[in-house]
């Protein structure tokens, strides 16, 4: 019986050890890739090529869509920032989506908002819409006052009002970085197939904000946004830049992404029924050009940049990483006959198997992998040599993957400018591996059975603001 248990033991573990070799190998193509992506990147879009695109005729307006909810902490500087970008053509449109807060109130305050009719075609359907705003200061800024509906439902009111050919969705506690539009609209500009470009996010806890602009940047104090940077330069310079070269990108994040106004209202507009909108649309749009054989592609532009503020209590982080992993699983499921089917190329082939296995299914197998090796080794009934494999191939592999990222974010943009920034990034990539990682897994694996026991809600995100001069 023993030696039955122990067999089956070592083959559960050969089973995580391919997966977690499996899952740093990708990562490690994904940063080789991404490494050579970056640099023709650099090479092709300088600040002259910047400059004449910026006057080019061809150049679409922008019409940038912020949906607010309870956002009184962060609204007024996010959309001073808003009002200064650098592009030739664009409005900001920003949806109040019910809060019970003094957002609108501190809008309408800050920016000499004025009523307006609600005249406007709706191919979206909404929610009421409750009051339109202009403001008497700044003629491009429009303010939606709207009953709430959720994210997806405030984001398709702005759509709706929208008045140019592009939308540009963001969270409205974000900052844009003065270029960020003009950089994410070079790929609709170079190729008028191009439905949808999604910006790199940053971090802004840590950071000094001044007049809606980040003027000093720093790392966070708390160790759980810390942990975070290295997490979010793990996934955009090496996750997205290689699943855009293979144009099988499955999500653009919902702080920062810009779509072909016509394309989102031809699939119906965000979809409300889910917590995982900003993927959800993706996956529409790929599966609606796939059906129908039309040229298309999905880009991620690593150099326009969005900051933005992360949790820094493990409540809330818990929250969100739950949030994200219900969002995944139900996404894949609406789109479960796209998994695996040659006819929607790299993203049947690749990105819908690539999340089911490591996104969505990973946090189990990495919970259960961990589990099943420490009691197996305490009963002695697995070797202790292939235990510390499995531990370097999980944790050191992991750590190199991390410190790759770090460099990757040194050798294109460094916006962290000091020493002492990267050494601390570079330790950070380690240390995570030692327990952080292990805390987000199991916050993955609660949010995958909450999936299954169809739970619902977004949960809480408090929100501190910014850090002023």
């Amino acid at each position: 019986m023993r030696a039955w248990v122990s067999q089956a033991l070592m083959v559960f573990d050969l089973g995580v050890l391919a997966y977690f070799l499996a899952v740093n190998l990708l990562y490690l193509v994904f940063s080789i890739v991404a490494f050579f992506t970056l640099v023709q990147h650099r090479r092709r879009w300088t600040s002259r090529a910047l400059e004449i695109v910026m006057r080019s005729p061809a150049t679409p307006g922008i019409s940038v869509i912020a949906p607010a909810y309870n956002e009184e902490a962060t609204i007024e500087q996010s959309l001073r920032s808003l009002l200064l970008l650098n592009y030739p053509q664009f409005e900001v449109v920003v949806v109040n989506d019910g809060s019970k807060d003094t957002t609108i109130d501190t809008m309408v305050a800050a920016f000499a908002l004025m009523p307006a009719p609600v005249v406007y075609p709706q191919p979206i359907a909404t929610k009421p819409v409750r009051a339109l705003y202009r403001s008497l200061d700044n003629p491009d800024l429009v303010v939606i006052d709207k009953t709430n509906g959720g994210k997806a439902d405030a984001i398709n009111a702005g759509i709706n009002a929208a008045r140019y050919s592009l939308v540009c969705v963001i969270d409205a506690d974000s900052i844009l970085e003065p270029e960020a539009l003009m950089r994410a609209a070079l790929p609709f500009v170079e190729n008028p197939n191009t439905l949808a470009t999604g910006g790199i996010i940053r971090i802004v806890n840590g950071c000094t904000v001044e007049a809606g602009r980040v003027t000093a940047i720093d790392l966070p104090a708390s160790w759980l946004a810390r942990f975070q940077v290295v997490e979010y330069l793990r996934a955009f310079l090496s996750g997205r830049v290689f699943m855009s070269a293979a144009n099988a990108l499955l999500i653009i994040s919902g702080a920062f992404g810009v779509f072909r106004r016509d394309a989102v209202v031809e699939v119906g507009g965000f979809r409300h029924d889910t917590i995982g909108e900003d993927m959800e649309i993706v996956a529409r749009l790929h599966k609606r050009w796939r059906d129908t054989n039309r040229p298309y592609r999905v880009v991620f532009q690593p150099d326009p940049v969005c900051w933005t503020e992360v949790p820094e209590t493990r409540k809330i982080l818990a929250s969100q990483r739950n949030r994200w992993q219900r969002g995944t699983c139900q996404v894949l499921s609406y789109h479960m006959a796209m998994m695996g089917n040659p006819k929607y190329g790299s993203v049947g082939w690749f990105a819908m198997p690539y999340f089911l296995i490591f996104e969505a299914a990973g946090p189990l197998i990495e919970v259960a992998g961990y589990l099943v090796t420490v009691i197996a080794v305490l009963f002695g009934l697995l070797d202790v040599v292939f235990a510390q494999l499995l531990f370097l191939t999980a944790v050191v592999f992991g750590a190199i993957i991390s410190l790759t990222s770090v460099l990757l974010e040194e050798m294109s943009f460094r916006r962290y400018p000091k020493i002492r920034h990267l050494l601390m990034l570079a330790a950070l990539g380690v240390l995570e591996n030692f327990g952080y990682r292990q805390l987000t897994t199991y916050w993955r694996l609660k949010g995958s059975i909450d999936f299954l026991r169809n739970k619902q809600g977004w949960g809480v995100m408090t929100r501190k603001g910014f850090a002023k001069v």
